[in-house]
């Protein structure tokens, strides 16, 4: 058995990449970190870094931000590095074959999901909005497919009562980190073989947009507060009241008589505000007006008397 530690090329971008870049990189040579390219961000759109790229060049390791990875130069770029693996983590771009076929271990996808459910760009949104009860992490060796790679390791997770999409990725993302720890030196050995995912049981979490977390108050309370949370804290579920965006990011679902028969009318329900949905009603924990700073529900109903018995507008996809 070779005892060579492995060449190792990390490809991420956000913070949920963040934990397995920071235990790989207190483990093993990384040759080389690739992260997209610096973009505007916050209120003021100030260009920023992402954090994956503050991190490496903290830790001294060359960093690459192609615009384009399927250029030939950027193939070329990693190429160049010579990797044995590439491990990939919310990268943000398609892999093509010129680069899966660069290393000679291939590349291993860190995914927040339980393989084949949930394949696609948002898995922790998609889980929280079908209800599921569990979830997990999936370390898969990248094939041209759509997260349709052969699985090298799962771990199953719970969601926890009331836990946010965000509060979900991050907890994910250690354990990611964790599970690809545990298991890559077996695979570099070749002790582990990845096996074929299951045919069955397959479904899709595209990529969401930011109108898609509108709240429709014509559905069920119950499935408000699902969407509240797998859409808090970013972009954030929202309505709309005079004329501006109420983001929700805070919501219990609450069922009984709600003294109204028309969903998006606002009431008081002890000393917080509640919203008809299509069956029972949504209790607005916590809010946030366009430009704003988050606010408790029972705070902000107190400086805005004239949103008790307005009707808030609803949202629906298409419209």
């Amino acid at each position: 058995m070779c005892n060579v530690e492995p060449r190792i090329v990390f490809m991420g971008t956000p913070e949920f990449a963040l934990p397995t870049l920071e235990r790989l990189a207190s483990h093993y040579p990384l040759v080389g970190v690739v992260t997209q390219p610096d973009r505007p961000a916050g209120r003021g759109r100030h260009v920023v870094a992402s954090p994956v790229k503050e991190f490496a060049l903290a830790e001294g390791i060359p960093v690459f931000q192609p615009e384009r990875l399927r250029r030939v130069e950027a193939v070329e770029r990693i190429r160049a590095w010579a990797p044995d693996v590439i491990v990939v983590a919310a990268y943000g771009q398609i892999l093509r074959p010129s680069v899966l076929e660069i290393p000679r271990l291939g590349v291993l996808n860190i995914h927040a999901s339980l393989l084949p459910r949930w394949r696609g760009a948002a898995p922790v949104q998609a889980a929280i909005l079908a209800g599921d009860t569990v979830t997990g992490v999936t370390i898969m060796k990248m094939d041209e497919g759509l997260d349709t790679g052969p699985i090298v390791a799962k771990r199953e997770v719970p969601i926890l009562p009331g836990e946010t999409g965000g509060e979900l990725e991050a907890r994910l993302a250690e354990i990611g980190a964790q599970l690809l720890l545990e298991v890559l030196p077996d695979y570099v050995a070749g002790l582990i073989q990845p096996q074929p995912q299951p045919e069955e049981g397959v479904t899709l979490a595209p990529r969401i947009s930011t109108e898609a977390a509108g709240i429709d108050w014509t559905c069920p309370a119950d499935k408000l507060e699902r969407h509240v949370r797998a859409f808090a804290p970013t972009p954030g579920a929202f309505t709309t009241w005079n004329g501006a965006r109420l983001k929700v990011l805070r919501g219990e679902a609450v069922t009984g008589n709600t003294k109204a028969d028309c969903p998006g009318t606002v009431f008081l329900w002890e000393k917080y505000p509640a919203v008809v949905a299509g069956e029972g009603a949504l209790i607005l924990l916590q809010v946030q007006m366009a430009g704003k700073r988050p606010m408790n529900g029972d705070a902000f109903v107190r400086g805005r008397k004239d949103l008790l018995g307005a009707v808030l507008s609803s949202h629906r996809p298409g419209e």
